[in-house]
């Protein structure tokens, strides 16, 4: 069914006024002629009164033509908030209730544009989230799948097989033992970025030297990566951090130059910084600035970078020291990590 197609203010105002003119003049008339009794002249009488009433339906029409630009520019704002420039509050409105509808409007459309932007930026955050989500999940179990697959496999062997020898047995155990650490070790860095994530990572400070912190560091890697050396550089110092995040720093970073690097490690000690330097594969200057981004892998290196969170959590924790990694390499030459203390 079709609307009825309402009249402009304009039109509705001039039919009314035309009307009541038209009525008017007939009653003038009539009282010309019928009261007064006056035949002479009724002409010019009815002349002059015609031509008032329409300089007066001149005036109403353009007032009324006034009240509806002002009418429209409000409801194309309404229709439009979203995009529309804002009313101004100091319009030019020729009445009190104009002016004071024009700056409640106001007010109206600039709540309402607020709630739209706050809605965009929540609808934002929310998609921003769920994508984060969806890329800790995949790396997750990207993450997980090998090793698990590993101990299944090692596990397997040892359960069907039973003529396997001594020495393989051992050897599969001790497979079975890194994988199983290297699970742990992907739990730990997930819930030690949960806290980051949730604000609840809290700082410990107390003073320590770095050289023993760093000879336990190295021993318990050799234990992991027994053909590779780590080489302290440089005169002890104490530092006031947090011994437990500074630790995670450094193990980060001098584990992470072990698997880019076939050559010596070097961990240098500086009256202001410390520096995990290394000989290995290097990053590329699209990557430098990239890699301290959580679940960032590199499309260019197979970058095993524990779901993409080592350096992402390195970076945090330095951030709750009030400092930051300085990150310095060539490609195929080799990489400086470095930070002040």
């Amino acid at each position: 069914m079709d609307m009825i197609t309402r009249p402009s203010v304009t039109q509705f105002i001039l039919l009314r006024i035309s009307i009541l003119m038209v009525v008017l003049l007939g009653l003038f008339y009539m009282s010309l002629v019928y009261i007064l009794g006056r035949y002479e002249d009724i002409g010019l009488d009815m002349s002059i009164l015609a031509i008032s009433m329409a300089i007066i339906l001149l005036a109403l029409y353009v007032g009324a033509k006034r009240v509806e630009r002002r009418l429209d520019a409000i409801n194309e704002s309404l229709r439009n908030f979203t995009t529309t420039k804002e009313l101004s509050a100091d319009g030019n409105s020729f009445t009190k209730e104009f002016d004071d509808i024009n700056k409640n409007l106001v007010k109206v459309l600039q709540s309402a544009k607020k709630r739209e932007q706050d809605k965009q930026k929540y609808s934002a955050k929310l998609k921003l989230k769920n994508r984060q989500r969806g890329e800790m999940i995949s790396a997750i179990a990207h993450e997980f799948r090998n090793p698990i697959s590993s101990i299944m496999g090692y596990a397997q062997t040892l359960h069907e097989d039973k003529n396997i020898s001594r020495a393989i047995e051992e050897k599969f155990l001790e497979k079975i033992y890194t994988n199983g650490q290297k699970i742990e070790d992907l739990l730990g860095r997930l819930i030690l970025w949960n806290k980051f994530e949730s604000g609840e990572a809290r700082l410990h400070i107390g003073s320590f030297s770095l050289h023993p912190l760093l000879v336990e560091i190295i021993v318990s890697l050799e234990e992991r990566y027994k053909s590779r050396i780590i080489t302290i550089v440089g005169d002890d110092r104490s530092i006031s951090a947090d011994r437990t995040l500074i630790e995670i720093v450094l193990k980060n970073l001098i584990e992470n130059a072990i698997k880019y690097s076939d050559d010596e490690v070097l961990v240098q000690i500086s009256p202001k910084s410390i520096s995990v330097i290394d000989r290995g594969r290097g990053i590329s200057q699209d990557d430098i600035g990239k890699v301290t981004q959580k679940f960032y892998r590199s499309s260019t290196q197979s970058w095993d970078n524990s779901m993409g969170l080592g350096l992402s959590i390195v970076k945090n924790i330095l951030a709750l020291h009030d400092t930051k990694l300085k990150i310095e390499s060539i490609e195929r030459e080799g990489s400086s990590f470095s930070f002040e203390v």
